[in-house]
């Protein structure tokens, strides 16, 4: 979605008028998807509350997640389960579909439940148009439901932005990594990245 769209969504009406907005629950959404009300091949996720449409993935942007997910199920192999825009649970009324999440081995490969935020080690959202959403509207929600470890990897610019600390007020740490630098997960020191290798090749 757009952030012109996202802001006229989130914050509809003026100074001199309040405007309501009724949140819709995990619950509710599960049931609408049950009722048919989405189409089968809609993109949307929700967030706080409300139903967010995705847009469309660029090849750079699927390529990152593939070269991400390869680099870290080759370094944690069962140590951990790597999800790919797969819904976590991150509390009543927010169920986002991350681009990757690394989250708690499961037995029933969460047959019975998605990843709620206790069983998550990092969640990574690939930005191509999508930056502006991933960090000003999903990391503050990301940080109120307690993920310890969020990444947004801009395609663009090249860079990965690392957040962590997660509080009620957003994340206190946010740490901007240039291509040629390398990150180590939080919960498994020994799982290094280098940003360069989950980017496009540049002659």
């Amino acid at each position: 979605m757009p952030w012109t769209t996202i802001k006229e969504h989130y914050f509809q009406g003026s100074m001199d008028t309040a405007v309501a907005v009724r949140r819709i629950s995990v619950q509710d959404y599960h049931r609408m998807a049950d009722a048919g009300i989405f189409h089968p091949s809609e993109r949307i996720e929700l967030l706080s509350g409300q139903i967010i449409q995705m847009t469309a993935q660029g090849t750079a942007h699927s390529a990152a997640i593939t070269r991400a997910e390869r680099s870290l199920r080759n370094q944690l192999g069962d140590r951990a389960l790597i999800r790919l825009q797969d819904p976590v649970q991150l509390d009543d009324y927010s169920e986002p579909e991350p681009d990757i999440a690394v989250v708690n081995p499961d037995p029933l490969f969460y047959d019975d439940h998605h990843p709620t935020a206790t069983e998550v080690f990092l969640l990574i959202e690939v930005a191509d148009t999508s930056l502006t959403y991933d960090r000003e509207i999903k990391a503050p929600a990301y940080a109120k439901s307690g993920i310890q470890e969020y990444w947004v990897l801009d395609v663009n610019a090249r860079r990965l932005h690392v957040y962590r600390s997660p509080s009620a007020s957003g994340y206190q740490s946010e740490t901007i990594l240039t291509e040629e630098l390398t990150i180590s997960l939080l919960a498994f020191p020994d799982c290094a990245i280098v940003v360069k290798e989950v980017l496009r090749s540049i002659s």
